[in-house]
């Protein structure tokens, strides 16, 4: 394997570009934290999420994560606004409508406690007589603004997401705002993702149900 490739994970903190240029002021961007030069987001992380981003120089790599046809397993933990009841669960775990398409079936569970997470900068915003709720969802697909626009849909709007997986990989060991190249046992699992990884793991999901 070229050693002159570079894989790193990041934990995004929110209102953070997933990009290194600054279009506007306005938000922070990867430069701010990340001192490699000529690497790449795999995919994209909104500026108002947080959590996991994959970044590489590795164009092949790159381009085969990116591609729909592997869809490898992309989980968030997602705060919404009030409860969402065992029907909504259930849409979002078989396919919902966000504009002219359907989302493929995913991984969708209540988190019966808030997960251990650092506080969000700024807070959301708090209203004193709705409840909040935490899910844990997992997709094979990566639309824009996918999880949001599936959690509006069924009623229950997003207000905090943030990824903590992406296949293998995940934040463990990371702080908020920090980075660190992939270990060799990480960058191999990576290189070896099996090519019907998107079926392998919607068959799962569908187990799971």
């Amino acid at each position: 394997m070229a050693n002159h490739y570079r894989y790193i994970i990041f934990y995004k903190p929110y209102g953070v570009l997933s990009q290194f240029t600054q279009e506007t002021p306005k938000h922070s961007t990867l430069k701010d934290y990340i001192p490699v030069r000529d690497v790449y987001p795999v995919g994209r992380l909104d500026w108002d999420s947080e959590g996991l981003l994959l970044l590489t120089n590795d164009g092949q790599l790159q381009h085969r994560l990116a591609h729909p046809r592997f869809g490898h397993q992309r989980t968030y933990w997602v705060q919404v606004e009030r409860i969402p009841d065992v029907d909504a669960i259930h849409k979002l775990q078989t396919g919902v409508e966000i504009q002219d398409y359907r989302t493929q079936p995913a991984e969708v569970r209540l988190l019966l406690a808030a997960p251990h997470l650092p506080e969000r900068n700024p807070p959301i915003r708090f209203r004193k007589n709705i409840p909040t709720a935490w899910l844990e969802m997992t997709l094979t697909e990566g639309k824009n603004r996918q999880v949001r626009r599936m959690t509006a849909a069924v009623g229950f709007p997003t207000l905090r997401l943030v990824r903590v997986s992406i296949a293998h990989l995940n934040l463990d060991g990371l702080e908020l705002g920090e980075w660190r190249d992939l270990m060799p046992s990480e960058l191999e699992f990576l290189h070896n993702l099996p090519k019907n990884y998107k079926n392998s793991a919607q068959a799962m999901i569908a187990r799971r149900k």
